[in-house]
């Protein structure tokens, strides 16, 4: 599919000026294939003067005429998207509009999407965004995009389709493991602005922090919600459960000082490419206000990247203890090169590692407690079979406040995940202060 300026391309390609660039471009890419093989072996030259013969008969015979800066793009777009899925070529045009995006103001449908075989999948939704609101999940194939076979685009063509102005429809076809037929989503694209941390208490001293994405200002956010907790519970916290589930990753230095936020020493990631530049450690720093209390982190399958690093960091040095699912896996770095033409390659130029060596990519990591999102019979059971849900029960005598109160906590009773890491968080806190009471005791004795 050829876009307008395309098509105006064509429309001026027998210009003198445009065959005055098509000579020097071929006269450049001769003098390249030159200069390499003045310092590569017979091979390489080889390879390089086939290259440019197939540019030229290509430009000569092709049954129509082809601009010249769109058989330049498609080589270089062919020579990158065969590398790894997040690896691309991007147009002057595009690179404008993915500038645009990352600064928060851009139409879409808030979800992560990558590549795997050749099928558009849904890495995670992010909260509070059209894709989470329609029931997507991690994991969803999207078949096909306004009657567009997604097998047939690559990856920055699906995401240019599925981004548009705010509140314009975009339909979809998504299948999903269990599902014999794909099912039909129309959604409003939204100006995606998410709001990176949320929080709540859970039981009396004990705190609820969520981070949807890691963004510019993640890191800020969250201490000021931890520091509300410790309001709220008016004095310090017995322990906090942080939830990273579903959160597709973002910024490489939220990431790092989300992690120092509970670290005081010691590496956080490191990163290791081919080239010397791209082999750097990332390392934390002692805390001004002190953070020592219990932490349990929650993950799952749509734990990606910046997730996974803060996941994994708290995890080797033994800071946190993480419950749910394996998370996603993508533990590579991607690098914006931009061109002198306004274009840009994005290319994985190294490999995520956790503090104790660990790679990411393709791995993940894996919780210490693994928890899946189903809720087992038994617990549905047992709750059901409580003294407040038998006929005729007597009443406690006190107001209908508490009723109230337990109501507005039910909110996490169903999740299994979370209630499975409160359990660890207050578990642990019952533990140490039971040890301390122990040593106190033996000590006293001792005198």
């Amino acid at each position: 599919m050829r876009t307008g300026k395309e098509v105006k391309m064509k429309s001026n390609q027998n210009s003198p000026r445009r065959r005055w660039f098509l000579v020097a471009g071929l006269l450049g890419l001769a003098l390249f294939a030159r200069t390499v093989a003045a310092a590569a072996d017979d091979e390489t030259y080889e390879r390089l003067r086939i290259l440019s013969k197939a540019f030229k008969v290509v430009r000569d015979g092709y049954v129509e005429p082809v601009p010249f800066d769109e058989l330049v793009d498609n080589a270089i777009r062919g020579m990158l998207e065969h590398l790894d899925p997040h690896s691309s070529y991007i147009t002057s045009e595009e690179f404008q509009a993915f500038s645009e995006s990352t600064s928060g103001k851009f139409g879409g449908l808030g979800m992560e999407v990558t590549q795997r075989g050749g099928v558009l999948m849904i890495v995670t939704p992010i909260e509070d965004t059209p894709a989470s609101r329609a029931g997507l999940e991690p994991g969803d194939l999207i078949v096909t995009i306004e009657d567009t076979s997604t097998d047939q685009l690559r990856l920055d063509e699906a995401v240019e389709l599925l981004k548009g102005d705010p509140g314009t429809d975009v339909t979809i076809e998504v299948l999903r493991e269990g599902w014999d037929d794909p099912k039909e989503f129309t959604l409003t694209r939204e100006v995606i602005r998410v709001k990176s941390v949320r929080s709540k208490m859970l039981d009396p001293g004990y705190g609820y922090v969520r981070i949807s994405v890691f963004q510019e200002d993640t890191t800020s956010q969250l201490e000021k919600a931890l520091d509300k907790l410790s309001e709220e519970n008016k004095g310090p916290l017995s322990g906090v459960v942080m939830d990273l589930r579903q959160n597709p990753g973002g910024l490489l230095d939220q990431a790092v000082s989300v992690s120092d936020t509970f670290l005081n020493s010691g590496i956080v990631v490191s990163t290791k490419g081919r080239d010397a530049s791209q082999r750097q450690q990332f390392a934390a720093t002692p805390n001004k206000t002190p953070r020592e209390y219990p932490l349990v982190v929650l993950v799952d399958g749509g734990s990606a990247s910046a997730s996974e690093i803060v996941a994994g960091a708290l995890q080797d040095h033994g800071r946190a203890v993480l419950v749910g699912e394996p998370t996603f896996g993508k533990g590579s770095v991607q690098t914006i090169i931009k061109l002198d033409d306004g274009s840009a390659l994005r290319l994985t130029t190294a490999f995520y590692y956790t503090p104790n060596g660990r790679l990411i990519q393709a791995r993940g990591i894996e919780p210490d407690f693994l928890v899946g999102k189903a809720e087992s019979a038994l617990m549905k059971e047992s709750r059901r079979r409580r003294e407040a849900d038998l006929r005729g029960h007597l009443q406690n005598g006190q107001s209908g406040e508490q009723d109230k109160g337990e109501a507005e906590q039910a909110w996490w009773l169903a999740d299994i995940q979370l209630t499975r890491a409160l359990q660890l968080v207050e578990s642990y806190a019952i533990f140490d202060k039971a040890h301390r009471k122990r040593a106190a005791t033996e000590g006293a004795a001792a005198q």
